[in-house]
């Protein structure tokens, strides 16, 4: 069958003893997936970067409304813009707020999730304006285009193929769940923008720290590395892309508490692949000196950088006074975690009512989902929808309807999920770290809602997922590209066939794009798109 575009070369072995330790021959046995180089590995990234913008910002204004749960963040943003902290408003107030009327009261309003994603919509709602879409939406416009760039930046690094980079990239820029989740503002665009900068700083450090391990424990040809090396390895120290790893996880749990698992599972991955590092090179006891050297080292460095950076997102409430429960500490002599300052202690209660909430959840809601559900797209929530009579707002048709549902592209998402199962099996039977590493995210993100039955939850808390479903699929593209496309026929003919699977997920988003951006669209065609009867 020959080899496909993700085949390594044996580079595991080691084929000569005196050069066991040298610096080539180490950096080729820790890093055999070498990311190209080259005029494409930016032009790819900028090309479907610039698909993925035009995606997410043509029309964005539109509706004139606040949609689903913008009503809850948008308000809250222009509230922390006033005040630093969010504050009550008047019943029925959304459309004297997008009138430019906003009907902002004194008192200050209890809210469960934590600052920094309305800090971000309120960037754009300083830049373009408070009470108009394109301000409210420009910050997750653009925090999602951005995350189109990364996924394609990551497959660079995981799959070591211009191709498959800007196969990821262009899936992820044409998924519908992705745009309208960008062109929506709610905060879970920005926690995965984050856990996915993450994800892209910890294959950054993967590479940054196995090439210093190379350099530490090589010796000429011919050498040895000494006793206390060879059996323990070096101290690798100064790990700047794990830090700013560790950086972007405190911001995404500065977004969502959700992150929590992420960062969990994100550093044991971490100091996994530095296990691996130093089993690789040949330490004799990679072990021990791993979890000495590496796994307490990261303990010590990146989870009080990630606690600090989810403090800083608290900075609006920490230095007013007038936030909900902020002199609690004060009210409540004695109580809570006596050892902290008054503000802490009052942030603690403050997280622990927020917890109380989110445990006890479980209100019915029309368009809430199982997470049973979610792998096969079951039950999308439908975010905005109007429908019109002939002659009514430019209605040419018997009956006119504008749609918004965060519906991903149906095809594509079903041929991520079979590729997950498929993923499954490919890493029990060859270990290979990529398709770890991919599970592992899609587990982090997945797992932990099942642990909460009877909570009310909806299908775009699936969001973080989406860029590892992506890279997922993209993986097993990989595995069914040839090295060499004209090797054979039969090569040649998977290339056709990857290319009208291509021309498949392309049409199927252009045919979904009316309800992903709220066009006008005749009635009975809406109704086209509602494939399954949860959808509608």
């Amino acid at each position: 069958m020959g080899t496909s575009v993700l085949d390594t070369p044996d580079s595991g072995h080691v084929r000569s003893a005196r050069q066991a330790f040298t610096f080539e021959s180490l950096k080729q046995r820790l890093l055999p997936v070498v990311a190209p180089s080259g005029p494409l590995m930016w032009i790819i990234p900028l090309v479907v970067t610039l698909i993925a913008g035009l995606l997410r910002f043509v029309n964005l204004a539109h509706p004139h409304l606040l949609i689903f749960d913008e009503t809850y963040y948008v308000k809250d943003a222009f509230a922390m813009l006033q005040s630093g902290y969010e504050r009550e408003w008047a019943d029925d107030s959304d459309g004297k707020f997008i009138a430019g009327d906003p009907q902002l009261e004194a008192e200050a309003s209890f809210v469960v999730h934590p600052p920094l994603g309305k800090w971000m919509i309120g960037v754009g709602m300083l830049l373009f304006g408070d009470f108009n879409g394109f301000g409210w939406r420009f910050s997750t416009a653009l925090v999602g285009t951005l995350s189109v760039l990364l996924v394609t930046l990551c497959a660079r690094l995981l799959f070591g193929s211009h191709v498959l980079a800007g196969i990821a990239g262009l899936l992820m820029a044409i998924d519908g769940h992705s745009i309208v989740m960008s062109r929506t503002a709610l905060l879970d665009i920005f926690l995965m923008f984050f856990v996915l900068a993450a994800f892209y700083a910890l294959l950054k450090d993967r590479i940054h720290g196995r090439t210093v391990l190379a350099r530490k424990l090589s010796v000429p040809e011919g050498n040895r590395p000494d006793d206390f090396l060879l059996v323990h390895g070096p101290m690798l120290w100064w790990r700047p892309w794990r830090l700013i790893a560790a950086i972007m996880l405190g911001g995404a749990v500065g977004i969502k508490w959700s992150a929590l698992s992420f960062v969990a599972v994100f550093c044991l991955m971490a100091v996994l692949w530095d296990f691996g590092a130093r089993r690789t090179a040949g330490v004799h006891k990679w072990q021990s000196a791993a979890f000495i050297r590496d796994g307490i080292y990261s303990f010590f460095t990146m989870l009080p950088l990630v606690l600090l950076t989810y403090l800083s997102t608290w900075t609006g409430w920490l230095i007013t006074q007038g936030g909900r429960y902020r002199h609690w500490a004060e009210e409540n002599p004695g109580e809570g975690i006596s050892w902290l300052p008054s503000p802490l202690r009052s942030l603690w209660h403050y997280h622990q009512a927020g917890y109380e909430f989110h445990t006890g959840l479980d209100s019915e809601h029309g368009w809430q989902s199982s997470p049973w559900t979610w792998p096969f797209a079951g039950r999308p929530v439908l975010f905005y929808f109007e429908g019109y009579d002939k002659g009514a707002n430019g209605c040419g048709l018997e009956r006119c309807t504008e749609v918004i549902t965060d519906l991903p592209n149906p095809l594509m998402w079903w041929a991520c999920t079979i590729s997950m199962f498929l993923l499954i099996l490919w890493w029990t039977g060859a270990r290979d770290w990529r398709a770890g590493a991919i599970l592992s995210s899609v587990a982090a993100g997945f797992l932990p809602w099942l642990m909460y039955p009877e909570r009310t939850m909806f299908f775009f808390y699936t969001l973080p997922l989406v860029p590892f479903m992506v890279l997922a699929l993209t993986y097993m593209i990989g595995r069914f590209i040839p090295r060499d496309p004209n090797s054979s026929a039969a090569h040649r003919s998977r290339i056709i066939v990857l290319t009208i699977f291509m021309a498949l997920f392309l049409v199927t988003s252009a045919f979904f794009w009316p309800i992903w951006s709220g066009e006008m669209i005749a009635d009975d065609y809406w109704r086209l798109h509602v494939w399954l009867p949860s959808w509608g």
